[in-house]
């Protein structure tokens, strides 16, 4: 295997780590409207990504900087022709931050219920936007012979690309609101299982959809056990919600992102971003790559610091592995 093949595994790892991680505290600030009955539980289902939300989106940065350092032909393409939906999601994002920071600083219900829907707003649109943009990545764009988009914005809302992102942002809120039971206690985490396996059947039935249609059209033996493996591990993690085992239902539903993500990776390659104008003008991974050199200064850097990323992350959800209770949140200040 080249280094360039190896940078494309491991920037599918990172987005993997991404949207396995801020995916299901995109579906947690999703499902405030659903679970949050009063200031008190409201204030349970944001405390229990409290603490780990921001390390999450980091993963967004290192895929970022990667794919800048490793891939500059395929970044530059992508962020010129999907300029407006990013800077839409970098906005979300930034209003979402903003509004976990801000909404305990005043003991106001008004201020509060405004900083809630900040939240959910800001956790929708990125749930949404990212799998309309993995979805035309997939299938491909209007690219020119220079690497330029040349379609409009109203192109990349084709039906593929918004089913696409249908299927994220059911598959976020589902483990989301599985994370919630799996973190809360009485009253909201039994409303958080019931929710789960109802947005759950809502999901599989999407998500069938797009993976048969990605399927027939990137057809491949790796692609169909990656689709099938995705499908296999959403059905057990509704029934492992059924039988209450919320561990296992979030494990399972976790895994659905993985193979879900790792589905469109193998789909696209050996390119990284196809042209529907003239297969020529595709950028794959061999002409999108920076130098061997580059690669291998990157390859060094990634194997001394992705091990302590690695602890960290861990570390963190240890230190914070325990349930957030309604009694423990009562027991707080009232503005925090």
């Amino acid at each position: 295997m080249d280094l360039a093949t190896l940078w494309f595994g491991l920037i599918a790892f990172f987005f993997v780590g991404y949207f396995v991680l801020d995916g299901f505290d995109f579906g947690v600030g999703m499902s405030l409207p659903f679970l949050g009955k009063d200031d008190v539980s409201r204030r349970q289902v944001i405390n229990t990504i409290g603490p780990i939300w921001d390390l999450n989106e980091t993963w967004l940065i290192v895929a970022g900087a990667c794919l800048f350092a490793s891939f500059p032909e395929w970044y530059a393409s992508l962020f010129s022709g999907f300029y407006l939906p990013l800077l839409i999601i970098l906005l979300a994002l930034i209003l979402r931050g903003v509004s976990f920071e801000y909404r305990h600083q005043r003991d106001d219900p008004k201020w509060k219920a405004r900083f809630d829907r900040m939240i959910v707003i800001g956790s929708a649109v990125p749930a949404f936007l990212w799998g309309v943009a993995f979805a035309n990545i997939i299938q491909g764009v209007a690219l020119d012979e220079r690497h330029v988009y040349v379609g409009t914005m109203f192109d990349l809302l084709n039906p593929y690309a918004l089913l696409g992102g249908a299927v994220t942002l059911l598959l976020f809120f589902t483990n989301g609101v599985t994370f919630v039971a799996l973190k809360t206690d009485g009253e909201l985490r039994s409303n958080a299982r019931r929710l789960a396996f109802r947005a759950g059947l809502a999901t599989l039935v999407v998500a069938a959809a797009f993976l048969i249609w990605t399927v027939a059209a990137h057809f491949s033996i790796a692609v169909l056990v990656l689709a099938a493996l995705a499908a296999v591990a959403l059905v057990l993690s509704l029934i492992s919600n059924l039988r209450g085992n919320e561990g296992w239902a979030f494990a399972f539903g976790s895994a659905t992102t993985l193979f879900a993500v790792v589905t469109l990776f193998a789909a696209l390659f050996p390119n990284v971003l196809p042209s529907t104008i003239d297969a020529a003008y595709s950028l794959t991974i061999d002409n999108a790559s920076s130098t061997e050199y580059t690669l291998q200064i990157m390859s060094w850097t990634a194997l001394v610091s992705m091990p302590l990323i690695l602890l960290y992350q861990g570390w963190t959800y240890w230190v914070f592995r325990k349930r957030v209770t309604r009694k423990s949140v009562e027991a707080a200040p009232a503005h925090a």
